[in-house]
């Protein structure tokens, strides 16, 4: 994942949260709970991240009502620390 940009992986889980979520246009910065996201839209989105970028995420990250920027952030974090 190292040879990625912030703005490549941004908009990576940007899909997915999209996705997952069920996110439409004009709820690109909504939270996690303002999506309604429940605790099996978070594992969806967990093992998402992971298939896609090989790293393994808190879960409670989405529980701290993020947004998908957030999210992409914590990707980013996550994969520096490994």
């Amino acid at each position: 994942m190292g040879d990625l940009s912030p703005q490549e992986i941004e908009g990576r889980v940007r899909k997915i949260w999209a996705d997952v979520l069920n996110a439409g246009e004009g709820e690109e910065d909504a939270t996690f709970f303002e999506l309604q996201g429940q605790s099996i839209s978070a594992a969806r989105i967990v093992a998402r991240v992971e298939d896609e970028f090989g790293v393994v995420l808190d879960i409670g990250v989405l529980f701290n009502d993020c947004d998908a920027g957030t999210l992409a952030r914590e990707v980013a974090a996550t994969a520096q620390r490994s």
